[in-house]
Order: structure tokens, then C-alpha cells, then sequence
């Protein structure tokens, strides 16, 4: 069994379980290569907007399944809701022994206070038309299938992979515009508020930049997705880092041998049964 990395804190976002873009395979890697203390699960976890009945796939349950055996082997899982697992909002508050759910996370990390939300609360779309948020979150969706067929063409050519929808987020003046202004007002709320650190989600944008205006500066970080960036957050020896697995790619394996050979039917009896000596 290959040695697993020990870090204080890993923050994760934008997973999506339950759609078609959700690369849950790659992050069920990640999740058994680390052996963190806190993992923040910072919004858009299990995609409650899109789910189907249709499509949960195996992977996806191991993610879950992999999530619940680090919290009961003693890990502290802060599950921070999002837009897309809104309905979870009315259980914030509340915790299932280590895992607890809430609607934001305030930390003192070595004397520095680090303040976690999602970060939908900006999003004036989700907030004034509900609706039309979660029409665009389908047809990002299609947009991702599409992307893996022509990435499927290109490998097959020899040819890099390209992604669709960052070169038309890129694009796009008004796509541009609202990640950085998101980013403008996350930050200057934190340092109005003292936050040393202010760490997000919600715009599938990994970053980690220094913020500074009048009143003071804080340190913006965004965790990023597991959709096409597959980033995490990881905090250790008094210092941030963006984890990218394309770029700090560790070998695939399965720590959890008993997860990998599970079959879809036991996945299921072992998220949703307690265990009766508990």
C-alpha cells in the first residue's frame, strides 16, 4: 500500500456527483491518496439540481462511500452547501459524527483567520432567476459531453485535448468580467470583515492571489472543480497550495482495496445503513 500524504486541511468544490461531467474516478484517487485532518467539502458536492434516477454511476457512490469511511476513521468533514445542494441548507447546523454541514466555516489557521463559503450568494442569476441557473447548468453539462467526444477524436489523432466551455468562459468579455469581479467582492468583504484568507468555490476558477485595497489585504483562493480543472485546496506547514492532478499527478491506485471490488448494490446498503453498534 502506497504511503498517503498527511496535510492539515484539503478543500474541495464543484464535484457534481450525479452528472455527466462530474470525473469522479480522478477524484476518488486524490481522496485516497491524502490523509487529511479537515476535509471542507466547499458547495456543488452531489449536483441536487440535475439529479436523475437514470445516471448515478458506480464511481460516483464510491466517492460518497470513500467520504463517509475517512470520516468515520476520524477525519472532520465540514460539508458547506452550495447552489446545487441547496436543499441541504435546511439541515445546516447539524452533524452526523464527523461530518457536519453548514452554510459557511470560519477557521484560526496558526493565528490567521480563514473564512470558507461557497460563494453562490453573489451570483444575483441563482439568487433572482433560479430557474435560468439551472437551465445554463444543463446545458454546461451537454457542453461537457460534447467536449469528451472531440477529446476522444483528438486522442485518437494524437493530438492534445482542448476544453470547450474555459476557451469560451475565456472568451466571452462578460464570462471574464464576472469572475473577476466575484473575485473583487469576496475579497474586499473579507478584509472589510479582518479574514485573512477568504476560500471559495462556485466559479470552477482554481486561484490563489494576494488582494489588497484601502482598508487592508487578504488572500483569495478558489478550490476550483472536478469537472475539467480537477483541483483541490490543501493547506500545510502554515501554507496554501492549489493541488492540480494533471499537473501533481500521483499514480493511480486504491487504497481502499474494499471500495474498488464493491459491487453497485453494496456501495448502496453501505452509504445508507448504520451500522446498528454505532
Amino acid at each position: 500500500m502506497k504511503q498517503k500524504r498527511k496535510i492539515e486541511i484539503s478543500v474541495i468544490s464543484d464535484v457534481h456527483l450525479g452528472t455527466y461531467g462530474c470525473q469522479a474516478k480522478q477524484l476518488l484517487t486524490y481522496l485516497n491518496s491524502i490523509n487529511p485532518k479537515k476535509l471542507i467539502l466547499n458547495g456543488d458536492i452531489i449536483d441536487i439540481w440535475q439529479f436523475s434516477k437514470r445516471y448515478f454511476p458506480k464511481s460516483h457512490l464510491k466517492v460518497i462511500k470513500k467520504i463517509i469511511d475517512m470520516a468515520s476513521e476520524g477525519v472532520e468533514v465540514i460539508y458547506i452547501t452550495g447552489n446545487h445542494d441547496d436543499m441541504l441548507r435546511k439541515f445546516s447546523g447539524t452533524a452526523i459524527g464527523n461530518i457536519k454541514i453548514d452554510d459557511k466555516l470560519v477557521l484560526n489557521l496558526d493565528g490567521k483567520k480563514a473564512w470558507f463559503f461557497h460563494g453562490d450568494v453573489f451570483d444575483a442569476s441563482i439568487q433572482n432567476a433560479r430557474w435560468l441557473a439551472k437551465l445554463g447548468g444543463y446545458g454546461y453539462d451537454m457542453l461537457i459531453l460534447i467536449n469528451r467526444f472531440i477529446n476522444w477524436c483528438l486522442e485518437c489523432m494524437g493530438r492534445e485535448k482542448y476544453s470547450l466551455s474555459l476557451r469560451i468562459k475565456n472568451s466571452v468579455k462578460k464570462a471574464v468580467k464576472y469572475i473577476s469581479d466575484f473575485e473583487e467582492v469576496a475579497s474586499d468583504l473579507a478584509i472589510e470583515n479582518g479574514y485573512d484568507y477568504v476560500i471559495c468555490g462556485h466559479i470552477h476558477q482554481p486561484k490563489m492571489l494576494l488582494k489588497k485595497n484601502k482598508m487592508g489585504e487578504t488572500t483569495y483562493l478558489n478550490s476550483g472543480d472536478w469537472v475539467e480543472n480537477f483541483t483541490a485546496l490543501e493547506y500545510q506547514f502554515k501554507r496554501w497550495k492549489i493541488y492540480n492532478y494533471n499537473n501533481d499527478k500521483l499514480s493511480a491506485f486504491y487504497a481502499d482495496e474494499d471500495i474498488k471490488e464493491m459491487e453497485m448494490k453494496d456501495l448502496i446498503a453501505a452509504i445508507t445503513i448504520i451500522d446498528q453498534k454505532q
